[in-house]
Parts: C-alpha cells; sequence; structure tokens
C-alpha cells in the first residue's frame, strides 16, 4: 500500500477510538442505569430504538389506511 493509505489508515483507527471514548463516557455518565454496564446499556438503548421504530411504522400504517 502507499504510504498515504497506509498514513489514512491510521488517522481513520485514531479518530474512531477517540469516539468510542466519548461515546463510552456519555453513556456511562448520561444514560447508564445504576446496575447496567456500558455493553448493556448500549443494548438496552438499541433495543428501546428498535422498539421505537417498528411502533412508529405501526403507527404510520394504520394512517395511511
Amino acid at each position: 500500500m502507499s504510504k498515504i493509505v497506509d498514513a489514512n489508515k491510521k488517522i481513520e483507527k485514531a479518530v474512531v477510538g477517540g469516539y468510542k471514548k466519548v461515546e463510552d463516557k456519555f453513556v456511562d455518565t448520561f444514560l447508564k442505569k445504576d446496575d447496567e454496564t456500558i455493553e448493556e446499556a448500549k443494548a438496552r438503548l438499541q433495543k428501546e430504538q428498535k422498539e421505537q421504530e417498528e411502533l412508529k411504522e405501526k403507527q404510520q400504517e394504520k394512517l395511511d389506511k
């Protein structure tokens, strides 16, 4: 690979790693419940988001009829 591609890969890894740290800190500070781990909180949030999206779709289907 070229040096530019290698440099871009290193930058990508650093940026994504930094983002993950910020994301984890945000979840830990504002979204995690008392006895949850950060991973459990993220899983719960994803599940809740999916449920909300499904509910919204069902409501839209009723309106479209």
